[in-house]
């Protein structure tokens, strides 16, 4: 299995391949209460992109969707060069509009106007804008589930945050965001929280969010693993690229399965006697410099602790032979490694003949 980069964002193939024409297409194999903005297909021929890009300056954002039906229920405009949402004519949309997704735009203000009227809103998607406050224009969406303000300008989590009674997912990836706050009201239906790359130092303030699941700080500036304990039912925790240097803080996620702890400063793999569900333990790129602490972990099925300190393997039989659910075991980058030369791959399979996976590569065991 491949290793996700510290705090992925989200995927972006349908993104990437959207170019910015202003076009209001219906896209095969989609019903027509669906509307999305693409560009027309691109030959090579630049003399044909220069007209297209000349026809899209003189498209009006009143000309987009006006061919659309009253009872479209998802709009997509991405990468559309918009800068506002006034003049789209979204409001003749609300009674059965449920997605928005405005990914991609220049969007400094989501006019409150026009998003307290998208009352049946579920989500709303505007990655990488330049909004700074979303406070009035969403909160009169209480029956929106999924929220992504991620890649913005915003400096703190909203206010009004706490009307949305529905809200499961929120993604707050790559914005200004100092302080967790303003989520005491959301504790009933949170399921995942994204916050990776903002200017957190701390983790505070999730004692309300009891329904967790997953949470995601990556790419931040914190310096300890505290506050966690009303997080019983969280499952992923993604804490990669900080600046931790103690495991510690977990005895309360006895159903954690998943943690992702690369690019710190751990200097010893401890704290995790009451992790028994873990299935992914993610600890590569620290200071560790030995293998210790994790032979309880019975269900454990990944291990990363590539590019460490540890000199030896000879800890890797009596920690791990006999989790029989390990299938994959990045090692590489310890200067065990070097140590071991030609003999590196083999001792560890003789060590443990039950996995497939060593490293990128995998295993042929007999």
């Amino acid at each position: 299995m491949a290793k996700p980069v510290a705090s992925d964002p989200l995927p972006e193939a349908v993104a990437a391949e959207i170019r910015g024409d202003k076009v209001a297409v219906a896209p095969k194999g989609k019903s027509a209460r669906v509307a999305v903005v693409a560009p027309p297909p691109v030959d090579g021929d630049t003399s044909e992109e220069d007209d297209a890009e000349d026809a899209e300056a003189g498209v009006d954002d009143a000309e987009i969707l006006e061919d659309w039906p009253d009872d479209t229920e998802e709009i997509e405009l991405i990468n559309s060069r918009l800068s506002t949402i006034s003049n789209l004519g979204l409001p003749r949309f609300a009674e059965h509009l449920r997605k928005l997704c405005l990914r991609q735009n220049y969007i400094a203000v989501l006019d409150p106007d026009i998003m307290t009227t998208l009352t049946h809103l579920e989500e709303l998607d505007v990655y990488d804008n330049k909004l700074k406050n979303v406070d009035e224009a969403i909160s009169a969406l209480s029956n929106l589930s999924v929220l992504d303000l991620s890649f913005n300008l915003i400096r703190r989590v909203p206010d009004t945050l706490s009307r949305l009674s529905s809200l499961r997912t929120v993604f707050f990836v790559q914005n200004k965001i100092a302080h967790i706050t303003g989520l005491d009201k959301v504790g009933a239906t949170l399921r995942s929280l994204e916050l990776g790359g903002n200017r957190l130092r701390k983790i505070e303030n999730l004692d309300a969010l009891v329904h967790l699941e997953e949470l995601w700080l990556g790419k931040n500036k914190i310096t300890k693993l505290e506050n966690l304990g009303s997080l019983k039912r969280l499952k992923i925790l993604s804490i990669q690229s900080n600046r931790l240097t103690k495991l510690e803080g977990l005895e309360s996620l006895e159903n954690l399965e998943e943690i992702y702890l690369s690019h710190n400063g751990i200097v010893r793999v401890e704290g995790l006697e009451h992790n028994l569900k873990l299935r992914t333990l993610d600890i590569g790129n620290n200071f560790v410099h030995e293998l210790e602490n994790v032979s309880h972990l019975s269900m454990l099925e990944e291990l990363w602790i590539n590019d460490n300190k540890i000199s030896s393997l000879h800890k890797l039989e009596p920690q791990l032979k006999n989790i029989a659910t390990l299938e994959t075991i990045y090692l590489e980058g310890n200067p065990c490694q070097k140590t071991e030369g030609a003999n590196y791959r083999r001792k560890i399979m003789l060590a443990l003949p039950q996995i497939k996976q060593l490293d990128a590569t995998y295993v042929k065991q007999g």
